[in-house]
């Protein structure tokens, strides 16, 4: 995305002037504060800060189960309050020295996601969100005009991209002179109990729903892949499963997303596992069993070197999520996903 002579990626990160400090080894530590700090996806966003050599000074969580601080920034603010954290924001904003928060990272629930933003830019500090940025589409709208207004950018989490197989096969299909497309087939289980359905992730409104929650970043990875959606069907959606078939510029793929253990292959269940990957090119099982330990370090190395994923880049994953959601189930009309198949869906 283009943001104009003004706007560009690394000169929106030199808006701000680095932080000082007494110590020459610190120069180029930037501030960082994270909300959400409690969350299932934080440990990653504190690991890839300290492991970059910046500083979180301040964290926010309403749930005060937060000892995991102690293994990463034992000295930074906690607040269980956003108004008192919006304060503390705020006030190193006007100090405007080294205490000053230039990278607001963002873990909390889909649906706080872009109002979290918004507290990102309006405080002068840039946002690093969570997938997915936003719910609903049109909301990028009004992000991408504060970016513009605050000169500060929205960098979301795509850590998929990253994965040296992955762009080491987008190399590939690029260079692929025929016109033919691949067949694909994705398949991802993965248990949840009771808990999951009452939470805010089982409400569709605060979620996204099952293939925003569990599928976004595998439906993002497929469109960097294999191009632009051209054809999308829904065979199956219920609150547990969903499955469908997708037609893209270089591939067909079938797909299914579950949360139900009892989808789970019979081996895997009898060695005591809760999930489920499989992504097939053409019959061929695509290996991401290794490389994502460091994935949401590299995420913010990127960022930091004045490149990194925005708005842009993430919309065309909830533009497809956004009209698989809102799409009614039709008969698989050979098409159906194998394992909707041996169910007699077909």
């Amino acid at each position: 995305m283009s943001l104009g002579p003004t706007l560009a990626r690394s000169d929106m990160l030199e808006t701000q002037e680095t932080p000082q400090s007494g110590s020459e080894a610190h120069l180029d530590s930037r501030n960082f504060a994270l909300i959400g700090v409690a969350g299932f996806i934080a440990p990653k966003h504190l690991k890839a800060i300290r492991d970059t050599g910046n500083t979180l000074i301040a964290a926010m969580d309403p749930h005060d189960s937060v000892g995991i601080l102690d293994s990463y920034f034992s000295e930074a603010r906690f607040f269980t309050e956003i108004e008192r954290f919006d304060r503390f924001l705020e006030k190193q904003r006007r100090q405007r020295d080294a205490k000053s928060v230039e990278f607001l990272s963002i873990c909390t629930p889909n649906y706080l996601h872009d109002a979290h933003v918004r507290l990102a830019l309006r405080v002068q500090s840039h946002a690093i969100c969570e997938k997915p940025l936003v719910i609903n589409p049109w909301n990028l709208e009004q992000l991408h005009e504060l970016e513009l207004e605050y000169q500060r950018r929205v960098y979301t989490v795509l850590q998929l991209r990253l994965h040296p197989t992955v762009q080491a096969l987008k190399k590939t299909f690029e260079a692929e002179s025929n016109e033919s497309k691949h067949d694909v087939c994705l398949t991802y289980i993965t248990r949840r109990g009771a808990w999951y359905h009452q939470s805010w992730k089982g409400v569709e409104q605060k979620s996204g729903g099952l293939t925003m929650n569990i599928g976004i970043h595998f439906f993002d990875l497929l469109l960097w892949l294999f191009g632009a959606a051209e054809r999308s069907i829904v065979h199956q959606s219920v609150s547990s499963r969903m499955a469908g078939y997708l037609e893209l510029e270089r591939a067909r793929v079938r797909w299914l997303l579950s949360v139900d253990a009892s989808d789970l292959p019979a081996q895997v269940q009898a060695n005591g596992g809760f999930a489920y990957r499989s992504i097939t090119v053409d019959g061929q099982e695509l290996d991401l069993s290794a490389g994502f330990a460091g994935l949401h370090t590299d995420v913010y190395k990127d960022i930091l070197a004045g490149n990194g994923f925005g708005i842009e880049d993430c919309r065309p994953g909830i533009d497809l999520v956004y009209t698989i959601r809102n799409s009614r189930e039709v008969p698989g009309n050979g098409f159906a996903h194998p394992m909707l198949q041996r169910a007699g869906v077909r």
